[in-house]
């Protein structure tokens, strides 16, 4: 089954703000310490492997959300959480994680940690991790299970909420 079609009547997840920007937020605030405070480089424990490796995480952060996205827009459902789903799609990269475009976020951010060749981003990826969970995630598997009910049960019980 590719997809379940919602009813009409549903509200949204309630996601007032672009989930991008946590992830945004955890970046300048590691770049800012790094800069201004100590700077803590990951080429002193990766050396050259450093930039390839954040270049390689980058590119696969980029394709995982594109990916999504482009499954997200072929199902003709909302992108942003703050728009009510019409479809609970199960197919692309939601065969694998519930979360591809979040999961890509993650990926694209340990990427540009690398470029950026910073451990400060690194140890502020929990707490970016812990609100996306709490202000995003949780409110949009919420939704999901009031708008699908046993259909996104039974998808939620088949696929893991990341890679």
């Amino acid at each position: 089954m590719a997809a379940v079609t919602a009813q009409p009547q549903l509200s949204n997840p309630g996601v007032r703000f672009p989930p991008p920007l946590l992830f945004v937020g955890g970046l300048l605030l590691g770049w800012c310490l790094d800069r201004n405070w100590r700077a803590l480089p990951l080429s002193q424990v990766g050396g050259a492997a450093v930039e390839p490796i954040g270049m390689v995480l980058s590119v696969a952060g980029v394709a995982l959300i594109g990916w999504g996205m482009v499954t997200f827009r072929r199902a003709r459902t909302a992108i942003m959480p703050s728009h009510a789903a019409s479809q609970l799609v199960v197919t692309g990269p939601y065969r694998y994680t519930r979360n591809p475009m979040y999961s890509g976020l993650t990926i694209l951010y340990i990427g540009v940690s690398a470029l950026l060749d910073s451990a400060w981003p690194l140890f502020g990826l929990p707490l970016v991790l812990l609100a996306l969970v709490r202000l995003v995630i949780s409110r949009e598997e919420t939704y999901l299970g009031d708008a699908f009910g046993a259909e996104y049960g039974g998808y939620k019980a088949r696929v893991g909420r990341w890679l």
